[in-house]
């Protein structure tokens, strides 16, 4: 389905992104732009049609869930490798939203309590309430990413955590949430391009982490964490979709797309009014 609110478009984005049975990440090229033939400039110009639908969607869920006591929300998770652009696309697409019907988890380090409970405990804390737009920086997948490279579990308690993790995302999903799963695909010389600018930038010292570097030496082992995760908790109510994150305007257009098309087919209403409109105006005249 094409968003309505986007024209550009030279095909379907989530068939095009998304990550069905034969997918290899190995094969997406992190500088494409599937499904989309039209520059920077033109992105832009869509980024910004697109954030006013986007805005009016968000409002509309929200005032269905206050008044007609609606179960929907969506959840969107985003996980990548460092630099790879989460941050903008919290800014440049949540952030064109009403932050009041936002709810943004950003999941760090466990604590020593988080860590005394299933992996899932912290995470089912933050599942956005009906009328939201939940985003999740990072996500329950780290405890099969990291947790898989870096061998902080069991690899038989990292097998468990792929169907605890499909088990979980079809409760959400029963429940009224709509999952948009994205990977933001980024290529190594894109990664060390934007460190080295975080390095070059004062006012960017503060985003870099040193421990960065030593993360890149595990690339491969993270792109095969990777692939397992794909092949293991794509599913058909809530598949991933990876998008090719080296020209951060695609992908910020592919993400603000895939969260359109989650929205119209919710389609929320404008609730009706409970009371007499028309009185209303007469009383507030003589007021």
């Amino acid at each position: 389905m094409i968003a309505k609110s986007q024209h550009h478009w030279t095909g379907d984005v989530a068939d095009l992104l998304r990550v069905g049975d034969g997918f290899r990440l190995a094969d997406v090229d992190p500088r494409s732009t599937p499904g989309y033939d039209k520059d920077k400039v033109r992105a832009a110009e869509d980024l910004g049609t697109g954030a006013l639908q986007l805005d009016e969607y968000q409002e509309r869920l929200f005032a269905e869930s206050r008044v007609d006591a609606t179960d929907a929300s969506v959840l969107l998770v985003l996980q990548a490798m460092d630099s790879a652009g989460k941050g903008g696309i919290i800014r440049h697409v949540v952030g064109s939203v009403d932050p009041q019907g936002v709810s943004l988890a950003a999941f760090k380090k466990p604590t020593p309590e988080e860590l005394a409970h299933d992996f899932l405990w912290r995470i089912e804390q933050r599942v956005p309430e009906p009328g939201l737009i939940g985003v999740f920086d990072r996500s329950h997948y780290e405890d099969v990413l990291i947790g898989r490279v870096r061998e902080l579990a069991p690899a038989a308690e990292i097998e468990r955590r792929y169907g605890a993790i499909n088990e979980f995302e079809k409760r959400l999903v029963d429940g009224g949430t709509r999952v948009v799963k994205v990977m933001l695909h980024i290529s190594p010389d894109e990664q060390k391009r934007r460190l080295g600018e975080r390095l070059d930038r004062p006012d960017k010292h503060w985003k870099y982490n040193p421990g960065d570097v030593d993360e890149r030496e595990l690339w491969p082992a993270y792109m095969a964490a990777y692939q397992t995760v794909f092949e293991r908790t794509s599913t058909t109510w809530a598949p991933w979709h990876v998008v090719p994150a080296d020209r951060k305007w695609y992908a910020r257009l592919a993400v603000q797309h895939l969260l359109l098309e989650a929205l119209e087919d919710i389609d929320p209403k404008w609730p009706v009014a409970t009371f007499d409109v028309a009185a209303e105006k007469a009383r507030l005249a003589a007021s």
